[in-house]
């Protein structure tokens, strides 16, 4: 049994952006299945009530630039797990998390450096940790903090330190200027530290100065050593890849099950299907679509997505008017990009017999969407795990991928439908040959359809990969510090 204090910079259900907020909020739970106790420690953004929260250390003391920021600790329990939200109104009481409407904070390496140096606090009086596992660029100043500014602390002596990559693209950029306001001075501004390309990167941190790193599906965990995906980081992460592995993270089918999903219009399972029919017929009627017999029998291909290029909505873009020359219907669900919104919105008017979007976020809506079509089309050009397409193959929507992260890794071709090559004909291709299976081929579509559904993509197998990493974390002897990455950097 293993103690882990998780430290991110969001968790469900009480702050989300995104997938890490999924993670973050689940696996501390499926842990306790292992034997394993986790804690989480996040801030308390403005959003988070204090109301039913417990104050369980007031006025501890972050030192940082030769002063000092006054924390509040609260604590949460929810479904058995101990959440510690730090409350520092001048960093966290704001309307966003990580900016608003004029763009990121400026002052968010500030902000996440009292975190990281808060959730050490939080493990030397409340919490006593055997590992911290800290998620993502806003939580990879903690390993650092713990070896030079804590190098003979016993609270920290033994202790191990996990590094989870949820998506390399965000690094936690920051000017030179703000060095010495994150409590660190000129040593570490070198290629061998936290400099990159001219500014400060929170990422090398925890890529440096983590005993292991992760990230959330074992595809990914190869695709970022190369140049295309390694977002400049490919160098430090060969260098460390026998302390690097992919853990696919899991789905929580408490939320997303059609045996018990409440927001959809009838439940349905492997062994019963009929369901999913009133589902669908929910889903074009949500929509304005007729109900008749042409419109149930057309493929509905679904799409849930934040609108970016990194999720491929461009190249849905470049393909969709031949795309809504087969006979199907497309539904798209989300908001992001300007060009890619208003290109959806403009073809919402242009091809209103096969086309239909809503621009925003409306979580109710995706769960229809999931239940109600017959397919569920995910373009990513790069996609850590991805999961959306783990949804749908429990709901007998068979996702069509591009083969990359955690997407290739989900989705086979018992499954669903693949294509290689972020490109917009090879796109449309994937669409035409489910298309044609679903026409075609009815037997085949069934089973396909009924193996789906039966995958099992739990957190249960997710969360004893991790469990025995953490126990192999603390059995094995502490590794040599990585000299060969601290140039100009002393202890």
């Amino acid at each position: 049994m293993a103690k882990i204090m998780m430290v991110s910079s969001e968790a469900h259900p009480f702050a989300k952006t995104g997938g890490l907020a999924d993670v973050v909020g689940a696996l501390p739970i499926a842990l306790q299945a292992f034997g394993d106790e986790a804690a989480v420690v996040m801030p308390r953004y403005r959003s988070i009530s204090k109301d039913d929260a417990e104050l369980v250390r007031e006025d501890m003391r972050v030192w940082l630039n030769g002063g000092y920021y006054r924390v509040d600790v609260y604590l949460k329990m929810h479904r058995g797990v101990k959440f510690y939200f730090i409350d520092c109104p001048g960093l966290y009481d704001r309307d966003g998390i990580y900016g608003d409407r004029h763009g990121d904070f400026g002052d968010n390496a500030l902000r996440f450096a009292v975190l990281c140096l808060a959730a050490l606090g939080v493990a030397r009086f409340l919490f006593r940790t055997d590992i911290f596992h800290c998620h993502d660029w806003q939580a990879a100043l903690l390993p650092l903090y713990r070896k030079f500014y804590f190098p003979n602390d016993p609270t920290f002596e033994g202790t191990r330190s996990l590094f989870s990559i949820h998506n390399l693209g965000y690094q936690g950029y920051f000017p030179h200027r703000q060095l010495p306001e994150i409590g660190l001075d000129d040593r570490f501004w070198n290629a061998g530290a936290l400099e990159f390309h001219g500014g400060g990167n929170l990422l090398k941190a925890g890529l440096i100065w983590s005993d292991y790193l992760s990230t959330v599906s074992p595809n990914y965990a190869r695709e970022i050593q190369t140049a295309e995906f390694g977002c400049g980081m490919e160098g430090i992460l060969r260098d460390r890849s026998s302390r690097l592995t992919g853990i696919l993270n899991g789905v929580d089918y408490d939320d997303w099950s059609p045996e018990t999903d409440r927001f959809i219009a009838a439940p349905y399972s492997v062994d019963d299907l009929s369901g999913k029919i009133a589902c669908k017929r929910d889903l074009l009627e949500y929509f304005g679509f007729p109900v008749d017999d042409r419109h149930m029998r057309r493929p509905i291909v679904g799409v849930v997505s934040r609108l970016a290029q990194q999720k491929g909505l461009d190249l849905l873009g470049q393909m969709i008017a031949p795309i809504l020359d087969e006979e199907l219907t497309l539904i798209v669900l989300g908001s992001g990009e300007t060009a890619l919104e208003n290109m959806f919105n403009h073809f919402s008017w242009a091809r209103p017999d096969k086309f239909r979007c809503w621009i925003g976020h409306n979580n109710p809506l995706a769960h229809r969407i999931e239940a109600g079509s017959d397919m569920f089309l995910m373009p990513s050009r790069y996609e850590p795990c991805g999961l959306n397409q783990m949804y749908s193959l429990r709901y007998g929507t068979l996702p069509i991928v591009h083969a990359t992260g955690g997407l290739d890794d989900t989705v086979d071709g018992e499954t669903g439908f693949k294509f290689w090559g972020a490109y917009g004909p090879h796109l449309l291709e994937a669409v035409r040959h489910a298309v044609k299976v679903y026409w075609n081929d009815p037997d085949t579509w069934g089973k396909m359809v009924r193996t789906a559904m039966r995958r099992d993509y739990s957190w249960n197998a997710s969360a004893s990969a991790y469990s025995g990493l953490y126990q192999s974390l603390l059995d094995e002897a502490a590794e040599p510090e990585p000299e060969s990455f601290l140039p100009g950097v002393a202890s």
